[in-house]
């Protein structure tokens, strides 16, 4: 069972956290304790919006106006600003946004913007397919403005949604695709060294 929502004082601001799983609430909610315990943060969930997103290259037309309609949703129950939570509605949640006259935003570019202050060779790892193209057209316009250098690298390892779904984190490290990120971290560790190298000028 999720927790319930969390109440703050009358003048701090209601937040709208926008879920299409229902793992992504304790997260969410924890990051928020420890980052900006002040605000009011209340939850929509809508699960069907993974489901329906698995069986599209894209987000729909239908899936944007649910998008909207969410985004919508919150900004009448009094939200001050509205954070989806899921990462493969980017161009739907972007569309959201021209809609409302308070903040709408997406879960990836504070991620992106800290990934980059730390250096230009960075590792992505997903857990669901559908995200990987969005978060990957994101990441190259945001470094395009910022890091020209930058770098992506992108695993995907479906299995950890669905062990999550059911209470099961374990299989992140118990998962067929554990070599992969395995020779992930070392390709990305030899790129490090290889920058750093060209930095102090070694041959």
């Amino acid at each position: 069972m999720s927790a319930p929502p969390r109440m703050a004082s009358r003048t701090a601001p209601r937040i709208a956290l926008v879920h299409a799983t229902p793992v992504a609430m304790e997260p969410v909610r924890e990051a928020f304790l420890a980052g900006w315990p002040e605000a009011e943060t209340v939850n929509l969930l809508d699960d069907g919006l993974t489901i329906d997103r698995a069986r599209t290259a894209e987000p729909t037309p239908a899936l944007t106006e649910r998008i909207i309609a969410l985004a919508t949703y919150a900004r009448g129950a009094g939200a001050a600003g509205v954070l989806f939570t899921c990462s493969a509605f980017g161009a739907a949640i972007d569309a959201a946004a021209l809609r409302l006259d308070v903040p709408v935003l997406k879960p990836n570019e504070a991620m992106f913007r800290q990934a980059l202050a730390r250096g230009p060779n960075i590792a992505m790892i997903a857990t669901f397919g559908p995200s990987v193209a969005g978060m990957a057209a994101e990441f190259h316009a945001l470094a395009a403005r910022t890091a020209p250098d930058a770098r992506l690298s992108t695993v995907l390892v479906e299995p950890a949604l669905a062990a999550l779904s059911v209470g099961d984190a374990i299989p992140r490290a118990r998962s067929p695709d554990r070599a992969r990120c395995a020779a992930f971290d070392r390709a990305g560790r030899a790129r490090a060294r290889g920058t750093a190298r060209r930095r102090r000028g070694d041959p």
